[in-house]
């Protein structure tokens, strides 16, 4: 039987284990895909750390913003071929059947699954993946570059269409790290009026670069003042891709009478919980959504802004390797972009 190098998670909280295990073999319906790169994400992070408890499998491959190329075929398998090249989204699975695949939220179907968490995914050589769920690169993609916009870019963009914000209105992007950076390119693409907010000088100073109107240190003053006079009364929108529970909290109050504030992010374990002001929302008709990643089609319109050079993802590629030192890196908060693994070929 065939073998590959993989990062594994045996138990929640003891860190990856570099090993070789067998490569999979697919089954109906299935790709197998020769990883080129994957990046790596905050969501990596909360698995291997047992943030999120234990995974519904173990031993667990993590990595779920995937590149590579189809090397073998599963029965059934038809409209692509040993050689295309692929990305793997966090969207595993859905089943096509229920009321919210059939409404078009296959993001919460409750049978759906997701890479690197429920299934193995591609922090390994080799990896499977379900043929209908993959999204179709062409064959002079970038795989580095485009491998977060498989999670941050699909991510910040649905949450922006989910904002229901407007051409020529001001959204706050509250956090502008791995997934804000994307989140102020999408904002700006979309015609949006993007003002960042976050703790670090660096970050903000490089989402003036990518587009935002105003930037806002929430480390130097008061967040909420400094956003409602960046936008004359407070924004229309708000998309929480920061993991501080405050975060979340302040970014309610930055949005204007009969605004609409997204969460994204998601902190771990106790930090999972926020207080809100019932008067707040429901006196001055404000919205709280949740944005869970993205469907097939998010997917697809996300790769395609990228593809067309209308976002980027700020990379820095890693050697696959080098895998416990970009889970340090993004630990310590030093990660402006996003850390992109790859396999050496």
């Amino acid at each position: 039987m065939a073998r590959m190098q993989a990062a594994v998670v045996e138990r929640p909280d003891e860190g990856l284990r570099m090993m070789e295990v067998a490569r999979p073999e697919p089954g109906p319906g299935e790709v197998l895909i020769r990883v080129a790169a994957c990046g790596v994400c905050h969501s990596d992070l909360h698995i291997v750390d047992g943030d999120w408890g234990t995974p519904p499998k173990l031993p667990l491959i993590p990595g779920h913003e995937v590149t590579g190329h189809v090397a073998a075929l599963g029965a059934g398998v038809s409209g692509i071929a040993i050689g295309d090249a692929v990305g793997v989204p966090w969207m595993a699975h859905a089943c096509g059947r229920c009321a919210w695949c059939q409404a078009g939220m296959e993001t919460i179907c409750e049978a759906g699954g997701a890479t690197g968490f429920s299934r193995d995914g591609g922090y390994a050589e080799y990896m499977l993946a379900e043929a209908a769920f993959v999204a179709r690169l062409p064959a002079d993609a970038d795989l580095v570059a485009i491998a977060p916009i498989l999670c941050a870019g699909v991510t910040t963009w649905r949450g922006l269409k989910r904002s229901e914000a407007r051409a020529g209105e001001h959204v706050a992007i509250v956090g502008a790290g791995g997934l804000g950076h994307v989140a102020i390119q999408y904002a700006r693409a979309m015609g949006l009026r993007p003002v960042a907010v976050d703790v670090s000088p660096a970050r903000l100073d490089h989402a003036l670069t990518l587009g935002a109107e105003a930037v806002v240190d929430a480390a130097a003053g008061d967040p909420v003042a400094g956003v409602q006079a960046a936008t004359g009364g407070g924004a229309h929108a708000a998309i929480v891709t920061a993991t501080a529970p405050a975060a979340f909290e302040q970014a309610i109050a930055m949005t204007r009478p009969g605004g609409t504030t997204v969460f994204i992010g998601l902190p771990g374990g106790e930090r999972d919980a926020i207080r809100v002001s019932i008067a707040r929302i429901s006196n001055w008709e404000r919205s709280i959504r949740g944005s869970n990643v993205g469907t097939r089609r998010d997917l697809q319109e996300a790769v395609d802004f990228a593809l067309r050079g209308h976002v980027r993802a700020e990379v820095t590629p890693l050697p696959f390797a080098r895998i416990d030192e970009a889970l340090a890196r993004l630990r310590r908060g030093e990660v402006t972009g996003r850390l992109v693994l790859t396999m050496g070929r």
